[in-house]
């Protein structure tokens, strides 16, 4: 299931601001560190949640139609398009009456519509390729303990920027793990 982003986030889940507060930090000769930090601590807690916490436009490449169709990070907001490549090998959108989109689910599910069947499609590697919104729509919309989290990530940043150290560096702190888990998504 390869995603691929399309359009980036256009902001983080915490600001420049709140990063420096939780750091103590007065000055800002280290903001574009502490930027940079902030974008890795998101990018982090994504790969470990497998949830997107910024909107984004991304694009699911699979192989088939299947009867149900996961796409990959939520929280997904909306299904932008579904094309697939026919059998002489042109693309093709795929009428949105077609499919239902399951967007309470996590992750969010794609089903062809009641009555309907798949179009028939070329027996080819990424096939079918679903657009779709995911992520939290703004950055009050994000819940706190995933920017607890971050904070903590990014603390744990700021304070171990060699690799090399006298005290045993872990991946992610682990409170950040235990603020994480109820955000992890599990695959049906």
């Amino acid at each position: 299931m390869p995603v691929k982003i399309i359009t980036e986030p256009t902001f983080e889940p915490l600001t420049l601001q709140e990063a420096k507060d939780h750091l103590r930090v007065t000055h800002a000769l280290e903001d574009s560190l502490i930027t940079m930090a902030i974008t890795t601590a998101r990018e982090m807690a994504e790969s470990y949640t497998q949830r997107a916490l910024c909107a984004k436009t991304l694009e699911y490449y699979g192989n088939c139609f299947g009867y149900i169709i996961e796409l990959p990070y939520p929280v997904v907001s909306a299904v932008t398009s579904v094309k697939y490549d026919d059998t002489d090998g042109i693309e093709q959108t795929l009428s949105a009456t077609e499919y239902d989109v399951h967007l309470v689910s996590e992750p969010a599910l794609v089903v062809r519509a009641y009555g309907k069947t798949w179009p028939a499609i070329r027996d080819q590697l990424n096939a079918v390729r679903i657009r779709y919104v995911a992520g939290y729509t703004s950055h009050a919309a994000t819940p706190s303990p995933i920017k607890s989290a971050m904070l903590l990530i990014i603390g744990h940043l700021y304070e171990n920027r060699e690799e090399l150290s006298n005290v045993k560096l872990e991946e992610m702190p682990l409170g950040s793990k235990a603020l994480l888990n109820p955000y992890r998504v599990m695959s049906f």
